[in-house]
């Protein structure tokens, strides 16, 4: 072990650009730091970063950690009733494959309805009504329907992303219907 890069990626346990990219995050976050303390509401930002932190990895990391166990539990327990026959038909067809899991076309849209909603959640509550139609010269009313609207496109599209994946997989294991 002669060679300087491959001693110094056993001592440090990783490569010189990862190295590289963690130093410069630090700078960057201590560049912020520096100039959110001469704010006069820093106090206040801190205080909201500690109690979203906080909301995030006590109450909202458990809810949709159960969430997505029992998507798996329930998609697992209906590919396990499904896929079995699916599996000798296709290996008798010639391909090994599996269908295609319905697991991460649920799991994106909802993400994503999830980050909108946190998003427009204080349009959506109308919340600051008062200085919204002051700013704007609109209205709250449609953040909720929008939303909604949003979301089932999400859906929508996944569901018919899944729809075509799995329409494509039965007709390369030969098992078009």
């Amino acid at each position: 072990m002669a060679d300087p890069v491959a001693r110094f990626r056993v001592g440090y346990g990783s490569s010189l650009r990862h190295l590289v990219v963690m130093i410069a995050c630090f700078a960057l976050a201590g560049w912020v730091v520096l100039r959110l303390a001469g704010e006069p509401s820093a106090g206040r930002m801190l205080l909201w970063f500690v109690g979203a932190a906080i909301a995030h990895d006590l109450v909202l990391f458990p809810i949709y950690a159960s969430a997505d166990r029992a998507l798996k539990s329930a998609v697992g327990r209906r590919r396990r009733a499904g896929v079995a026959g699916s599996r000798l038909r296709a290996s008798a067809a010639g391909d090994g494959s599996a269908p295609p899991s319905p697991l991460n076309h649920v799991r994106v849209p909802a993400l994503a309805a999830g980050l909108l909603f946190l998003v427009y959640l204080p349009g959506i509550l109308r919340q600051g009504r008062a200085t919204y139609l002051d700013a704007t010269g609109q209205d709250q009313q449609p953040y909720l329907c929008r939303w909604l609207v949003i979301t089932g496109a999400l859906f929508l599209l996944s569901g018919i992303s899944y729809a075509a994946r799995r329409i494509q997989w039965r007709r390369r294991v030969g098992l078009a219907r």
